[in-house]
């Protein structure tokens, strides 16, 4: 089914071509080039020899599925689609080794492209679709987008590290030119043009202006089974530059708005088959606990039910939800509980629990080598500059999605297929075949667009339940976690501590800087100032007390609060306006552009703070992105008010400005939560406040002025502003508050510390 989209009229885009420099040749089949290819910013794409030529058009029975057409793919060999954290010498099996479908132009000329990237909320099949309709010349409206179906899709990763825009945005938008290229060609030798001639490209027709002849991409791919296929040896088509964009860097109203808000949407949860039973899964009273007997049987004796177990693992299904939970409180278990810490023990754990052999402080900041090191600290200490140091401490918090985690799960002839919510489709492919120990051509992974992740939905668990549910019931099993259960069982967000020692001349040059981060995690840890000496490390924690995992951001959020926080702790305590502070230990241009944009916006220094208001500001860089936030607070009540936000905002070209302001106020507001109220309070491996009921979340009464300076910048490349924004957030109301008050809070949250 098409979607309709509401975008203004889609504009003429015209590329010159000569035709006569391609090298296609027409077939019986339609068009074969198997050896044409491009360079993939993706997953640097290199096939040595011939094109291992396994498209699986005849498995999949593509050209059936998808009628006639020309479908454009990318030769793959194994280990050559990793997009990031694939280590060599993993199940080779995970690693493709075909030729993979990006896009298919039907001879209606509706364009489908498969992506293996997913949907959870940041409206990337929206700027996806412009970036294809740029680069391939067609209206939005035209463009359907199949995502993150591992049985459809090219591998991918996953949706995270803000990497959809660079990554997967440059991919499609050189798989959209190949494609338009390639048309152009036929066109060409359809019309029988000369080798002088021209044609052009625009809102899927391509023209040859010397005969004033024209011809659709519809009627090029009619009756035809066509396939272009690159291999990564030549480089691709010219792409437009960001300064010639016509349908990408233009507001675009997101695709399928009015079903979102509307609750005409589908997501994970409502996915139904027939004959479906629903799953409940026995959980034990606290982590690290092993099942030493059970009984069942009171359970086995209500109509419809079934019992499963495998190893720990016990669950039941039933024909409804009351059932199962009926069934569920029947079973008599036992379980055996390791002894754990309180929290009251956590951060002094963290720093005495360290992991052996993994500590380290490398060019990503962290793991896996000594210390980032530069300069002579010993040196730098002995030239007499006052010297500073602080230690800075994070609580664990949940992701709290609006959507749980859900799964539905249904076995034929021994294989296996499931619709979940996850970030990584391909990744809960690989973990249901460990699981069953079948091979992954048994496994097919769908991802429904989900209720939100913010780096949460990693991990398959849900999707293994359900399957082991099942298959043990012969049955469809639908198995949606409870709220408890997804603030209990699902990871967290690392806590974590950060000691901080710097040493400062009288003018304001930093001479000194020692950071270590112990847990949280190495994202952003190194900093951005110009300092002569550093020493830099990461120290990851044996055994943490909590399940932890990637959150929004990761650790750069922690590290950007306790790097942000001395800086401006040292500024004051020298006597320097902390916006100048920062600016004269900065020569990275971008990074003081949103520095002094945001602060031009705000006003900062037109107004001094008072007892009951405060002024702070913050910034950084992250995942190609740039950021500073300064923030206005309101003290003298029982909690901080947040009254006003300004966000300076740098990550290249923008694709989407909507998408864009969109993605940075949520990082906003999400980071009051993470800055302000959230924890995770646990005692001895129980989790004590489970339910939103006693988790604080930011509320609408809570969501301040926020205003957004955005610095479009054309002459570099995209990059993402999912999860940067997010950082600067609680540094700059810790340095508000701080001016405020003269108290500063060191801790992660922070409401009850003013």
């Amino acid at each position: 089914m098409k979607r309709k989209i509401e975008t203004p009229t889609a504009p003429t885009v015209a590329q010159g071509h000569n035709y006569a420099d391609e090298g296609v040749r027409a077939t019986g089949e339609g068009v074969r080039a198997t050896r044409d290819s491009f360079d993939s910013e993706l997953a640097q794409h290199k096939v040595s020899g011939p094109v291992p030529y396994r498209f699986e058009l005849e498995r999949r029975d593509f050209f059936k599925l998808m009628g006639c057409g020309l479908v454009v793919g990318i030769a793959v060999r194994n280990g050559a689609a990793q997009e990031s954290g694939r280590a060599g010498g993993q199940n080779r099996e995970s690693m493709p080794e075909d030729i993979a479908p990006w896009i298919h132009i039907a001879e209606t000329g509706e364009v489908t492209v498969y992506t293996g990237k997913v949907e959870v909320g940041q409206n990337q099949r929206t700027a996806l679709t412009q970036q294809v309709a740029e680069e391939l010349h067609v209206a939005p409206e035209s463009i359907s987008m199949l995502m993150g179906d591992t049985d459809l899709t090219p591998y991918d990763a996953g949706t995270f590290g803000s990497r959809t825009t660079p990554q997967m945005g440059t991919q499609l938008r050189k798989v959209s030119a190949l494609a338009r290229e390639t048309l152009i060609t036929l066109a060409a030798q359809r019309m029988n043009a000369g080798k002088s001639d021209k044609l052009t490209a625009e809102n899927g027709v391509v023209r040859n202006p010397a005969t004033g002849k024209k011809i659709t991409y519809g009627e090029l791919t009619h009756g035809q089974k066509l396939v272009k296929v690159a291999s990564g040896d030549d480089d691709p088509p010219p792409l437009a530059s960001p300064a010639e964009w016509r349908v990408a860097g233009k507001p675009m109203l997101k695709i399928d708005g009015r079903a979102f808000v509307t609750g005409e949407h589908e997501y994970t949860v409502d996915q139904s088959l027939p004959e479906m039973l629903v799953g409940k899964v026995l959980r034990p009273p606290a982590f690290r606990s092993t099942l030493t007997s059970l009984d069942d049987s009171e359970a086995k004796q209500i109509a419809g039910v079934t019992v499963v177990r495998d190893g720990n693992f016990v669950g039941v299904t039933a024909p409804d939800l009351p059932t199962a939970e009926k069934a569920l409180k029947a079973l008599k278990a036992e379980w055996k509980t390791e002894q754990q810490i309180t929290e009251s023990e956590l951060f002094s754990y963290l720093k005495e629990h360290p992991e052996q052999g993994r500590s380290g402080g490398g060019e990503g900041g962290g793991g896996g080598g000594n210390a980032y090191t530069v300069g002579s600290i010993e040196k730098a200490r002995a030239d007499g500059a006052k010297t500073f140091e602080s230690s800075y401490t994070i609580a664990y918090i949940q992701h709290a999605p609006l959507e749980p985690r859900a799964a539905l799960a249904h076995w034929t002839d021994g294989k296996v297929q499931v619709w979940t919510g996850s970030q990584r489709p391909f990744a809960v492919k690989e973990e249901l075949a460990q699981a069953f120990h079948i091979p992954q051509s048994s496994v097919r992974v769908v991802i429904p667009d989900t209720g939100s992740a913010y780096g949460g939905k990693h991990t398959g668990e849900a999707a293994i339940e359900a399957a082991r549910l099942a298959k043990g019931a012969d049955k469809p099993v639908k198995l949606i976690w409870t709220r408890e259960e997804e603030f209990t069982w699902a990871y967290f967000r690392p806590a974590g501590v950060a000691d901080v020692k710097s040493a400062v001349k009288s003018d304001g040059t930093i001479t000194v800087w020692e950071f270590d981060n112990y847990n949280s995690g190495p994202a952003a840890i190194r900093t951005p100032y110009n300092i002569a000496n550093q020493r830099i490390q990461f120290h990851p924690t044996e055994a943490p007390p909590l399940r932890q995992g990637s959150y929004r951001g990761l650790a750069a959020t922690f590290n950007h609060f306790a790097r942000e926080s001395h800086m401006d702790e040292v500024a004051r305590a020298i006597g320097m306006d902390p916006l100048q502070f920062r600016l004269k230990n900065l020569t990275d241009a971008r990074l003081r552009a949103v520095f002094e944009a945001a602060a031009e916006r705000f006003g900062w220094g037109k107004s001094q703070s008072t007892k009951e208001r405060g002024f702070g500001i913050a910034g950084g860089y992250e995942k190609g992105g740039y950021m500073a936030t300064c923030v206005e607070v309101a003290l003298g009540g029982p909690e901080i008010q947040v009254r006003r936000v300004v966000v300076a905002w740098d990550c290249g070209p923008i694709v989407n400005p909507n998408g864009v302001r969109n993605q940075i106020m949520g990082a906003v507001v999400q980071g009051l939560g993470g800055a302000l109220f959230e924890t995770i309070h646990f005692d001895r491996g129980r989790v004590l406040n489970p339910h939103f009921e006693g988790y604080r979340m930011p509320r609408f009464s809570d969501t301040p002025e926020i205003e957004i300076v955005v610095l479009d910048r054309k002459e570099v490349p995209p990059f993402g502003a999912g999860e940067t924004p997010i950082m600067g957030v609680a540094p700059a109301i810790a340095n508000a508050v701080h001016a405020a008050t003269g108290n500063r809070i060191r801790t992660m949250p922070m409401q009850k510390l003013v």
